[in-house]
């Protein structure tokens, strides 16, 4: 995805993927799911870390709750029958890692509670130091975000009012409306994966204006400014290239084939992105299913993002959810990030192309190998998007310092996925991001229709969304003959125009048959790759018209191909 900033806030566990930092402790699956990981305007990596402190504010001399640590607990002033025995749970985080050119910067808190309860928990700056062992209440300051009813798993509170870049920051959560306690996991759970979280999001300074081709138009800046002027319906605009009409259009005998690096002969793979939580257990099978039982299909490619840990969900894949959607048909997509999510890391190439991860990229290239089936690999994607960690020039040698080390683990089944932003502000950058032709099999890029997601008011048809990046790859050879891939793909709802989703959807399969070299889409459905607000939701299915729009469009022949998860 393309983004800078929240690209992926319940990616925690495995995702995903685009500059968001995610600052809390999600436990040894963080990502990101996902990413997140992972579009021109958010980040696709999600980061976790733990909080700094943790503790029980209360006046009651002896509180159990406090002392087991385990849990932090909130309650009314009146609690348990005691007139005096309000609680609230102090969390601090020390955050270190916001670039200094970040703006924009958006934070939310995450904390888990075991069950669900009807009482609102209020969220504030607190004055009270975390490390205290019961700290006595202090007067509140204004409130930053309410939970008006707690549910069971984590609960999120906007705190960016407070959170503002890098600093200590401490919240208090005070709770009304229940008399009596709430318990909440704390950063010393046994279950890493059940500890409070920070997530930040943030862009990046102001970026130039697009620039025009003679080819089409890119598109536009992620960081324009919004405008004051009312949105307009959104019509479907037709591709300006030449389309084949929904239905059997395929050539007769000549479809079904797949070559040794996964190019159907015709038609494209439709693939799909679900991120998994706490709540579901993590479960990354069941968000693929419960997505396949919405669309009534299978997808042909399962994405998922994972770190350089080598260990748990995260890091040593294939996993078993992976394991069993290959034996069931489908192709996995494996984006490999150069981080630790759980610990909140990031690895530079230098430190990859220096060897001091070689056991790490020896097992995952063991286990790739093991897997017996060719599976889409990408290291890093997005890598203009990510400064902390070296140089273009340094990722090119840390890529293919990893191609040459699955090489000689003799792990053949890897086909390689170079996955840019595709925004026009890196266009000058993009031939030194290249690893060259021996190293790469598929050229893939991030598009999305943002729409308000991104402060802008432009509604992006399917064609637009698609045709800037690949029009410039046509126009500079940069992967001349390779398939192309929608690593990453979204569109936004228009408040404005309750159809315009579901138009946009129907419309995309006509928009990949105008771009033929476009072999695969994946469809990012992550609802935190952006704020989800009133006009801002990025998920496929986040009502009922989108889910008909995007079944419609799974349905077109384009996207049926006869072998694989849509069989």
């Amino acid at each position: 995805m393309t983004r800078h900033g929240l690209h992926r806030i319940t990616r925690f566990r495995n995702g995903p993927r685009r500059k968001a930092i995610a600052l809390g402790v999600v436990g040894g699956s963080v990502v990101a799911g996902i990413v997140a990981t992972m579009m021109p305007l958010l980040a696709s990596d999600d980061l976790s870390i733990r909080a700094a402190a943790d503790t029980t504010a209360t006046a009651v001399i002896q509180d159990g709750d406090n002392a087991a640590k385990p849990t932090l607990a909130t309650c009314a002033t009146r609690c348990d029958g005691n007139p005096r025995g309000g609680r609230e749970a102090v969390i601090e985080f020390a955050v270190t890692t916001v670039p200094a050119a970040a703006v924009n910067v958006r934070a939310t808190l995450r904390v888990h509670a075991w069950q669900q309860f009807a009482a609102t928990v209020t969220a504030h700056a607190s004055p009270l130091s975390a490390r205290e062992a019961r700290p006595a209440p202090a007067p509140t300051s204004a409130a930053l975000d309410t939970v008006a009813g707690v549910s069971k798993g984590f609960n999120e509170w906007d705190v960016s009012a407070l959170v503002t870049g890098n600093g200590t920051w401490t919240v208090s959560l005070a709770q009304t409306g229940l008399e009596t306690r709430i318990y909440w996991a704390s950063a010393e759970n046994r279950d890493p994966e059940l500890r409070p979280g920070l997530v930040i999001s943030y862009d990046i300074g102001a970026r130039p204006a697009p620039v025009p081709t003679t080819r089409s138009a890119p598109p536009p800046s992620p960081s324009a400014p919004p405008t004051t002027a009312a949105p307009k319906p959104s019509p479907t605009i037709a591709p300006t290239r030449t389309s084949t009409p929904t239905g059997p259009a395929l050539p007769p005998g000549k479809c079904g084939a797949v070559s040794d690096k996964l190019v159907p002969s015709c038609g494209a793979w439709w693939g799909m992105y679900s991120p998994a939580g706490a709540a579901g257990g993590w479960d990354y099978g069941k968000a693929i299913t419960n997505v396949e039982a919405q669309v009534g299909r299978k997808f042909d490619i399962v994405h998922r993002y994972h770190d350089f840990s080598n260990a748990g969900g995260n890091g040593a894949f294939p996993d078993a959810y992976e394991q069993q959607q290959m034996r069931e048909g489908r192709l996995l997509f494996f984006a490999w990030e150069t981080r630790n999510f759980s610990a909140g890391t990031t690895f530079k190439w230098a430190d990859v192309y220096s060897g001091r991860h070689d056991a790490t990229i020896d097992a995952v290239a063991g286990r790739i190998r093991a897997a017996g089936v060719p599976v889409f690999l990408g290291f890093d994607h997005e890598p203009e998007d990510e400064p902390n960690k070296g140089s273009d020039a340094d990722f090119v040698r840390a890529w293919r310092y990893v191609y040459e080390r699955f090489a000689k683990a003799g792990t053949t089944n890897a086909v390689w996925v170079w996955t840019m932003m595709g925004w026009s502000g890196h266009y000058s950058r993009y031939a030194g991001l290249y690893p060259g032709d021996r190293y790469v099999d598929w050229v893939a890029y991030d598009p999305y229709n943002f729409h308000v997601c991104n402060g802008s008011t432009v509604w992006k048809s399917p064609n637009t969304t698609v045709a800037g990046f690949y029009d410039w790859l046509d126009a500079n050879g940069i992967g001349a003959g390779k398939p192309r891939m929608l690593a990453e793909f979204g569109t936004n709802f228009n408040s404005a125009d309750p159809g315009a989703k579901q138009r946009w959807f129907q419309d995309f399969p006509a928009a990949l048959k105008a771009h033929p070299k476009i072999k695969a889409a994946i469809y990012f459905n992550s609802p935190g790759m952006t704020n989800r607000t009133a006009t801002c939701d990025m998920t496929m299915n986040h009502d009922a018209s989108s889910v008909a729009g995007f079944t419609q469009a799974g349905k077109d022949t384009y996207l049926r191909q006869p072998t694989g998860g849509s069989r």
